[in-house]
């Protein structure tokens, strides 16, 4: 799982704080991570319908949903793709005792069990709303942790 993911998700967790758009340079300030690449990983966000972009000198990204109704699954999806984690490649068939492709028609118990995992992790993070995070984050900070967050990400630099 690439780093995007995480700044991914803190992102959706903090723009649940806020009911206007927030510039993608506030959010990288608020999280001490680059504008560029930041960006990239709202931009992954946004083309999964997750957040909008808003143009404008009022724009900047907002949550397209209810937190939740966005899983952290979505954002895994959304910044490292849909793809299962583990590619067999067909070990069994290579080198001096190879299998016969013939004899590989199911896949091998290390593809199962790494499928079965995969599977698991899917549906652990399918149950895990953004909702369930900020939650997490009231319990972890103190309950005004969020609204701090909000207040912080709607007041302009001067």
């Amino acid at each position: 799982m690439s780093g995007g993911v995480e700044w991914a998700l803190h992102c959706c967790v903090v723009l649940t704080s806020v009911e206007e758009p927030v510039p993608a340079t506030k959010l990288a300030e608020l999280h001490d991570v680059s504008a560029s690449y930041l960006a990239k990983q709202l931009q992954a966000l946004s083309r999964a319908g997750l957040v909008r972009s808003v143009q404008g000198k009022a724009g900047g990204y907002i949550l397209t949903r209810e937190p939740a109704s966005i899983t952290v699954l979505d954002v895994v999806e959304a910044v490292d793709g849909p793809g299962q984690a583990f590619t067999c490649t067909e070990i069994r068939r290579r080198g001096p005792l190879a299998t016969p492709a013939e004899s590989c028609a199911a896949p091998c118990p290390i593809a199962r069990a790494m499928a079965g995992a995969d599977a698991a992790w899917r549906e652990a993070l399918r149950a895990v709303s953004i909702a369930d995070l900020v939650q997490d984050v009231a319990s972890a900070s103190g309950p005004s942790a969020i609204a701090r967050i909000g207040a912080w990400l709607t007041t302009t630099d001067g």
